[in-house]
């Protein structure tokens, strides 16, 4: 009996640590998963998948589908195999090359039980007959069909309320327990396997270097629960730039000052690579406001400009540029956030127009963004009552208030998805905004939200309570399953659109760190901010006193607070004997004698309200008195916004800059000392406060004019 346990008790050991990887030496999971395959396919077959060749390349890659309806993909212990290699070969990898002959091939990939192919074809193009020469082949992919390519479908289907819920979910781990987020903690990573979530947003103080950003983010997609994570983050460039090592772009009012739809597409592209490099997926920009109201407080600069036409165009270009490095871009602020006087972080401003003028202004960009493939487009926490009517009471002060856009049927559902045509992903903005947050319950918002269309809820207050609160929404019959599973749907497409998923053999970190840290701040991404900032910085007066041509012994002053110190020191790159005075108000006397023999004096202000840009604020009157006694003459930078010198109308000249970035203060610079030609137009109207217009849309001139 003893011998007869001991037969039986060494297979079923040997059986265990077999089970558990531990003579395998590969971690119990990856054992367990392997166990659970129900098949193999590649991706490109998948009917939302992206399946383009690229200089006549294209990296194919496989899929273990499991039998619990998730999927991860594949890449070691395959073998790849091309049907016809005189048409295109296939590396160990997955990688396909064409040859440049014509034909059809199939390209074939086995993990040794299960089998998949899809087929690569090329003819010669249509018109070559017109052209001398070898004729050029165009070649396609033709993907397979079959239920098995299914995928979405499948694994909805085997998902559970809380699952699906869990991927309309994206909160942010801004700080946790006091503590700046820049490393997973064991307890983020419990609250996102609990949630089942399915994104998580990033601000700038997760993202600090650029070899810890890929760690962090390496370590959220490790934590996640089945499908991946959507890493998404605000690097829309200019004010709103989050990455601490990646470049700062001058922002998009600058693009408008450039006019440059190629400048655009390369600015959209450079920041694509360097989030795609750090495992960052989805970027929410760039921002398709129509920014017609120079006293809005939140949008300002980081439209491209006030015109309809020149912003559809130049955000058509930067999400080009941004999705082609496969990171999704989002269009916002749907319906409009341009012509606003109220921060939405702050109150809930109203758009009063109708749907005539929407359309030939606000929505105008969106429609063509839409027309252009963009992946997603965040709502507006902004009233708009000529196209929802509808009243709610505020639970801040029991007032009757108009439904904001985010939160209404009419707007997301019926003027997005049915007028409009759009069928991608709707994300809220942040609904820790007190547009949102003041007047509906954290719970309350969530639920309105979902039943207005949206697909993504972005920032929820309160992640345990929202999370439980949709469920119970849906088992109540508040909203439907199938409404939920409409979303479900678009967040699994845009994942397997843009390879968000889990593998089962993760690249090595420090691969990941190493292709982030050749990408991030590089120099031809800084090359591309020096050219935006060059060509955006726009001179709107000159009483003949520019470009400075000073000899060694004059000396010129920079006055002014906010950024002032970037300024200083990029002319006095230019011009050694500049002193440097640092104040937001009207100068002491002392101060004025410090200027008194200045041979010029440079002020830059900078502002992102009304109140700052009145007259009467001690900044601006700082300018004024400037300009009234000192001898020399006064050249003033509006650092920010353009808006600036409505309140100091009579200095001698005047530069917008749009940005308060290291490359903006350095392109200034060099167009005060002649060495840039300052080319930049006016993206906006700047009006005269006491009536008609002081510069036009479309104004800038140059030293040759």
């Amino acid at each position: 009996m003893k011998n007869l346990r001991r037969y039986l008790v060494i297979p079923v050991l040997i059986g265990i640590l077999v089970l558990t990887g531990a003579m395998a030496g590969q971690p119990a999971m990856a054992q367990s998963s392997k166990s659970k395959v129900k098949n193999l396919v590649l991706l490109q077959n998948v009917p939302e998948s992206i399946a383009e060749l690229d200089d006549g390349t294209i990296q194919l890659t496989a899929l273990h589908v499991y039998k619990g309806g998730d999927f991860k993909a594949v890449s070691k212990n395959l073998k790849w195999k091309s049907k016809n290699k005189n048409v295109a070969t296939v590396d160990g990898t997955g990688k396909v090359r064409t040859s440049g002959k014509p034909g059809k091939t199939f390209i074939e990939v086995t993990d040794g039980k299960f089998t998949d192919r899809i087929a690569i074809q090329g003819k010669p193009e249509k018109n070559h007959k017109k052209r001398p020469g070898k004729p050029s082949i165009a070649y396609k992919v033709i993907k397979m069909n079959g239920k098995q390519y299914k995928l979405i479908e499948n694994a909805i289907r085997h998902m559970s309320v809380e699952e699906k819920v869990g991927q309309m979910l994206m909160p942010d781990f801004r700080n946790y327990n006091g503590k700046n987020v820049t490393e997973l903690t064991p307890e983020i990573e419990a609250l996102v396997q609990k949630y089942h979530l399915g994104g998580v947003i990033l601000f700038r103080e997760n993202v600090v270097t650029t070899e810890q950003t890929a760690r962090l983010v390496a370590d959220y997609q490790e934590a996640s629960e089945k499908y991946g994570l959507i890493m998404s983050i605000d690097q829309e460039g200019g004010i709103v730039t989050r990455l601490q090592s990646g470049t700062d772009m001058p922002g998009n009012m600058a693009l408008g000052a450039t006019r440059s739809e190629e400048l655009a597409e390369k600015v959209g592209e450079a920041i694509g690579e360097e989030l795609h490099s750090l495992g960052i997926n989805m970027n929410f920009a760039p921002s398709f406001d129509v920014n017609n109201n120079p006293d809005n407080p939140v949008i300002g600069v980081r439209s491209f400009s006030e015109d309809p036409e020149l912003t559809a165009l130049l955000g058509v270009a930067y999400t080009k540029g941004l999705q082609g490095t496969g990171t999704s871009g989002t269009a916002k602020h749907f319906p409009g956030h341009g012509d606003t006087a109220v921060d939405s972080h702050l109150g809930l401003p109203e758009v009063p127009y109708d749907k005539e003028r929407l359309k030939q202004v606000e929505l105008y960009p969106f429609q063509k963004a839409m027309e252009a493939g963009v992946d997603a487009i965040m709502t507006a926490h902004v009233t708009f009552p000529k196209i929802d009517g509808t009243t709610v009471i505020s639970k801040k002060d029991g007032s009757e208030i108009n439904v904001p856009a985010t939160l209404s049927y009419k707007v997301l559902t019926e003027l997005m998805r049915e007028e409009m045509g759009y069928d991608g992903l709707i994300t809220t903005d942040a609904l820790n905004m007190k547009a949102i947050a003041d007047h509906f319950g954290p719970v309350d918002s969530v639920i309105r939200a979902v039943q207005a269309g949206t697909d993504l809820v972005l920032m929820p207050v309160g992640l345990e309570s929202v999370a439980t609160g949709l469920v119970d929404a849906v088992r109540s019959g508040e909203i439907s399953e199938s409404r939920i599973e409409e979303s479900v749907e678009r967040i699994l497409s845009l994942k397997v659109k843009r390879g968000i998923m889990k593998e089962e053999t993760p690249k090595p970190i420090e691969d990941k760190i190493s292709n982030a840290l050749q990408t991030v701040g590089s120099d031809a991404h800084k090359q591309i901010e020096q050219q935006v900032a060059e060509k955006s910085v726009t001179l709107l007066k000159n009483d003949s006193v520019l470009p400075l041509r000073p000899s060694v012994s004059e000396k010129i002053a920079v006055v002014g607070d906010s950024y002032i110190d970037e300024l200083y020191q990029a002319v006095k790159s230019k011009h050694d004997n500049t002193i440097l005075v640092k104040t937001g108000k009207p100068l002491t006397d002392s101060e004025l004698a410090q200027v008194a023999d200045a041979s010029a004096v440079i002020v830059g202000t900078t502002t992102s309200t009304v109140a700052a840009r009145s007259p009467e604020n001690p900044q601006m009157k700082m300018v004024n008195e400037l300009v009234e006694k000192s001898t020399a003459p006064v050249i003033a930078v509006g650092v920010r916004n353009p808006y600036d010198v409505m309140a100091y109308p009579n200095v001698d000249a005047y530069l917008a800059q749009y940005s308060f970035r290291t490359a903006s203060f350095k392109a200034t610079a060099s167009i005060l000392f002649g060495d840039v030609q300052p080319s930049g137009k006016l993206p906006v109207t700047i009006p005269n406060p006491l009536g008609g217009i002081l510069y036009e849309f479309g104004h800038g001139i140059s030293y040759n004019e």
